[in-house]
């Protein structure tokens, strides 16, 4: 592996190299921070991309992109006068030492639920009226639905047992149907659907799965049986516009046992 002052040496090229474009490439003079922002949240999906991949060489491709995004705010920030790279890096330093008190302190944690439940503590002594405030509002629905649930956990807002929380799956699921059953209006329906969500998201927590990977695996899967419908039924002269649904499942289960 590189020694620290080989990669001190690697960020310092990075920082020499983004000076040099923003003085000199038009394209790097015009950019702000606004108009990197969608940017930075499409690199952010790419790497979420290459994780769940497993491909160790796009992640190191797509850290460099996002490391070159941050190093960007960074410099257009220091030009207005607002901070600079060391105030972000000694920021995000001094941020650690302090929520780490189990390894910069005397505190003593037994296990990485502890060290959660610490670093939502210390942050509303920090000031935080909420151990809210910490989810961004733009974050998708189901992810900003876990990280809610991880929140609160920290200040021991949690059920005792996963038992407990598939059993709110079930009643939820009961609520649900008994809406759809009286054919009651779009919202109460949207409402009780929301709650199954939620209670869904809860009960993968304590199993331990990410829902959000869990459906994007799900997601992709479904892509490739569906594909492998198209080209495989093409191979035999057919056409999904034209097959029945028996037809389309003969290639469905095939594409299963292919798995």
């Amino acid at each position: 592996m590189n020694t620290t002052a080989q990669k001190l040496k690697a960020f310092e090229q990075l920082l020499t190299i983004m000076d040099e474009l923003r003085a000199g490439c038009p394209w790097d003079q015009e950019q702000t921070i606004e108009s990197l922002r969608h940017l930075t949240i499409e690199e952010t999906y790419e790497l979420s991309d290459a994780i769940l991949d497993n491909d160790f060489p796009a992640i190191r491709g797509e850290l460099g992109d996002l490391m070159l995004h941050l190093v960007f705010y960074a410099k257009i920030a220091s030009e207005s006068g607002h901070f600079d790279i060391k105030d972000v890096l000694e920021g995000i330093s001094k941020k650690l030492i302090h929520r780490h008190p189990h390894i910069y302190s005397d505190v003593v944690v037994a296990d990485a639920s502890d060290v959660k439940s610490n670093w939502e503590k210390l942050k509303l002594k920090e000031g935080k009226v909420s151990v809210l405030e910490g989810v961004p509002s733009s974050l998708p629905p189901l992810v900003k639905a876990y990280r809610i649930q991880e929140k609160v956990k920290g200040v021991g807002f949690e059920w005792k047992a996963p038992e407990q929380v598939w059993a709110k799956v079930l009643e939820e699921l009961d609520e649900l149907k008994y809406e759809v059953d009286q054919k009651a209006d779009k919202s109460k329906v949207e409402d009780e659907f929301g709650d199954l969500l939620f209670a869904l998201v809860n009960y993968a927590r304590y199993i331990g799965i990410n829902p959000e990977d869990a459906l994007e695996r799900t997601n992709r899967k479904f892509i490739k049986r569906f594909q492998y419908i198209e080209t495989e039924s093409a191979h035999d002269g057919k056409s999904v516009e034209h097959m029945s649904l028996e037809e389309m499942d003969h290639y469905w289960n095939q594409a299963k046992k292919l798995e």
